[in-house]
């Protein structure tokens, strides 16, 4: 019941308006992944006079061995390394990726331009599913949580990374 695993990988491109920008990412995204590209909305109203249900974004979430590959491939573009920074209090990680092209097999598309986007990594142990359950959810318990070191001692197993 302790081992970690990758529960699933969501890429994300903040766009911040509709348009063309939004469809350039959407398609790059599904390149990327070869997975559907979901548009993001804002959710409220924003100070500056943003309207809510606005697209701002474009999301992909992968789950199992898609999943595993992608991460492979998306830390050789960061040179398979991570900054201690990138692990969050769940043991989860992120990373943002400057440019596309940094990916082994990804050719640069002069309809797209250059861009970024954000990888993060969500980490789960079995019987996590208790918190996320529609009947009854409960909480994990603090020994089965996933610590920012035992997160950081599995990604350097499982991908071969170094940390600093």
């Amino acid at each position: 019941m302790k081992e970690i695993r990758l529960e699933k990988v969501t890429l994300n491109m903040g766009v911040g308006e509709p348009g063309p920008g939004l469809e350039k990412a959407k398609t790059m995204l599904e390149k990327i992944s070869e997975g559907k590209a979901v548009v993001t909305r804002t959710h409220k109203r924003t100070t500056f006079g943003g309207a809510k249900k606005r697209p701002i974004g474009v999301k992909v979430t992968l789950r199992g061995k898609r999943a595993v590959e992608l991460v492979e491939r998306l830390l050789q573009a960061v040179e398979n390394r991570l900054k201690t920074t990138s692990f969050d209090t769940q043991g989860n990680f992120s990373f943002g990726i400057d440019e596309y092209i940094n990916i082994p097999g990804i050719k640069y598309d002069p309809e797209i331009g250059m861009l970024g986007m954000d990888v993060c990594v969500t980490l789960a142990r079995p019987g996590y599913r208790i918190k996320e359950r529609k009947l009854r959810p409960k909480k994990i318990g603090r020994s089965h949580r996933i610590t920012p070191e035992e997160a950081r001692e599995w990604a350097q197993k499982t991908f071969k990374v170094t940390i600093e």
